[in-house]
């Protein structure tokens, strides 16, 4: 029986191994956060230095778990009916906000392929690989795998906080759409992994979806208004 997704079955954890994985997840999930922020608005610090050492933590711990398995992880490919459903929901939200966007302001839709063809480009190319491919390292395939104890029979309850933390990461960005917007979407993608445990789906989900923000025109909500390069 899978405790709310991960890479193998989990034995319910005892006490003091919840207690101690609920500190941990604290410290991760909303400390690191809150630190960030600090490093990126007070010492302006590159936003991807500032999420370096928690992914060189979430590396050493998988890499010192043995019941995580890397190749089994990467193994799991997309099916069919999840590259569909993947596909369906993307095109309805992204027919949504191209509608909301150019009903309200009409001004901002495609305004970043249109006026910076060329650093839309490199955005469109790097994002997946130096934003996406750590993001879901960190809050789907750790996350599930490392927690799901905490929450056994309760899926659902993993489910919601992942997405809880997931918006609450882009407090760095500084911007509530951008916070309310990603925990929405970390809700989407926190389903999908539970559902298919495939760090391939939701890297796919993930990148669609950001690409969509960077080329529709909400990028702005994204950005963390610290010049910092």
């Amino acid at each position: 029986m899978l405790s709310a997704g991960g890479t193998l079955d989990q034995q319910p954890a005892s006490f003091a191994r919840r207690l101690w994985l609920f500190l941990e997840l604290e410290l991760l999930f909303i400390v690191a956060p809150l630190m960030m922020v600090e490093a990126v608005h007070t010492y302006r610090a590159p936003l991807f230095l500032a999420l370096l050492p928690v992914l060189a933590i979430v590396l050493v711990i998988l890499a010192f778990d043995r019941t995580f398995s890397l190749k089994r992880e990467a193994g799991r490919g997309i099916s069919g009916l999840t590259l569909i459903s993947i596909l369906g929901v993307f095109a309805i939200g992204a027919i949504a906000v191209a509608a909301w966007l150019w009903r309200m302001h009409p001004d901002w839709l495609f305004e970043f392929p249109r006026r910076r063809p060329d650093v839309w480009a490199r955005v469109m190319f790097i994002y997946p690989l130096a934003s996406v491919a750590a993001q879901e390292l960190v809050y789907r395939t750790f996350y599930f795998h490392r927690y799901g104890p905490l929450f056994g029979e309760w899926r659902w309850l993993g489910i919601v906080l992942n997405g809880l933390l997931f918006g609450f990461a882009h407090i760095v960005v500084g911007s509530p759409f951008a916070i309310l917007g990603t925990c929405v979407t970390g809700l989407l993608f926190a389903t999908r992994y539970a559902s298919t445990r495939s760090f391939w789906a939701v890297f796919l989900e993930h990148t669609l979806w950001g690409w969509m923000v960077f080329t529709l025109g909400l990028g702005r909500y994204f950005f963390t208004g610290v010049s910092n390069v």
